[in-house]
């Protein structure tokens, strides 16, 4: 099974960059190349515990949909998404954050496996491993720049109660 970790220091608070990372609008904006939209479940607003969404992405030239649920929730040190209806045999990907020193550390680990057993373990190794390691890293970019600026604040609304 493949294993991508991604590490992102980001100058933001930890609640900022938290909740931006399960913000159903702010994903969308993250992934403009893969045309991403939430088509059911949790479409708008941010993701919580047990909860799902599907989306409707095009990877490889290929719309593809997929389905995952929020399986872990500690805010605001750590979620994770798991895959439960879509083109991977299964998929966890774990959101951790961390305090350190003046700035917020957020760690991306996706743990994946692909069907077809063999010819998935070639294509997670040749292909699959390379093309998501790039989704993440863009992703984390985006996350970074937003959670440094007043992007955020189109996504993320503090002004009443904080978000659980």
């Amino acid at each position: 099974m493949p294993i991508i970790r991604i590490t992102t220091r980001i100058q933001a608070p930890i609640e900022r960059c938290f909740d931006l990372a399960r913000s159903i609008e702010f994903h969308v904006r993250s992934m403009p190349t893969s045309g991403e939209t939430a088509i059911a479940g949790v479409q708008t607003g941010l993701i919580g515990m047990g909860q799902e969404v599907t989306w409707r992405a095009r990877h490889f030239g290929v719309w593809q949909t997929l389905t995952s649920r929020i399986t872990m929730y500690d805010r605001p040190n750590h979620f994770r998404d798991s895959m439960t209806k879509g083109a991977f045999k299964s998929f966890d990907h774990d959101h951790m954050f961390r305090r350190e020193d003046e700035s917020s550390v957020m760690e991306d680990v996706f743990d994946f496996k692909s069907p077809m057993w063999f010819l998935g373990r070639i294509a997670d190794a040749v292909v699959l491993k390379r093309y998501i390691k790039g989704l993440l890293v863009g992703r984390a970019r985006e996350i970074k720049m937003a959670a440094e600026s007043d992007c955020w604040k189109a996504y993320l609304d503090y002004s009443s109660a904080r978000p659980e």
